[in-house]
């Protein structure tokens, strides 16, 4: 009895030190990428500031500018801009840090049905953020832009002075905010797998989830109606495209057993 529980602790401790081993490597390159990302801060900066050139076009660049009102705006700025790179760049080490960790633990069926989850993560996160930058932001700014006015005899002139770490930190949020909803097929597919739900249960309920999803993304995004939109269609997509995917999945086990 004292044997076991020996093997027992040994077993618990050995999985604790991996489990710190691979928390450790996963901050090291984390650490490592937050350098690099601070180095090429200005670079990353020119990234992100390209949907605003867009939005403005080629004409009118030189009419505007972005303004930072602190001393330390700019330098935490920057900071913000590594954090979010270094969590960009390191995503998929920390992915595959967990798939080091869980997979000696699991048998090679197990292995199969959790691989394609792993992998299809990064690439939607990637793909909502990319939506975002290169086509909802631009159309965000547009519709903001379009509320200037002109000086007439009666007005004053209404025009945007953008702050500099108001506009990274808005589109960093869209980015992160449209990775981060992309994952719903992983989510459905995932519970569908484990059990808790099926197709069946999410083509009944696919009124209330479009409503859902249309509050969840007036929630995280600017109250504009062109972003709001922009994020709630692709979701419905990927809700129907995961209807679809677990219908698939259903039939393919009833006809195993």
């Amino acid at each position: 009895m004292n044997n076991e529980n020996d093997q027992n602790q040994s077993s618990i401790l050995e999985h604790l030190l991996e489990l710190r081993t691979r928390i450790i490597k996963s901050l090291i390159f984390f650490t490592f990428a937050f350098i690099i990302s601070y180095i090429n801060a200005e670079k990353i900066y020119n990234f992100l500031l390209q949907p605003y050139v867009w939005a403005l076009g080629e004409n009118n660049i030189g009419t505007k500018r972005l303004i930072f009102t602190a001393l330390q705006e700019t330098f935490i700025t920057y900071l913000k801009l590594s954090f979010f790179s270094a969590i960009c760049f390191s995503f998929p080490v920390f992915l595959i840090q967990i798939w080091k960790f869980i997979a000696p633990g699991l048998y090679n069926n197990e292995k199969r049905a959790i691989l394609p989850f792993l992998i299809a993560t990064p690439i939607l996160f990637v793909t909502g953020a990319l939506l975002a930058y290169f086509f909802i932001m631009p159309l965000a700014i547009k519709f903001f832009l379009s509320f200037e006015t002109l000086s007439t005899q009666t007005s004053m002139p209404i025009q945007l002075e953008a702050k500099v770490s108001e506009y990274l930190s808005l589109i960093m949020v869209f980015m992160f905010a449209f990775g981060l909803s992309f994952e719903l097929p992983v989510l459905l597919i995932l519970l569908a797998t484990v059990g808790l739900i099926d197709s069946k249960y999410l083509s009944e309920r696919r009124r209330y989830i479009i409503v859902i999803i249309f509050i969840i993304a007036a929630i995280i995004t600017p109250p504009d109606p062109i972003s709001q939109i922009g994020l709630a269609i692709p979701l419905m997509i990927l809700y129907e495209i995961s209807i679809l995917i677990i219908k698939y999945l259903e039939r393919s086990k009833n006809d195993k057993s």
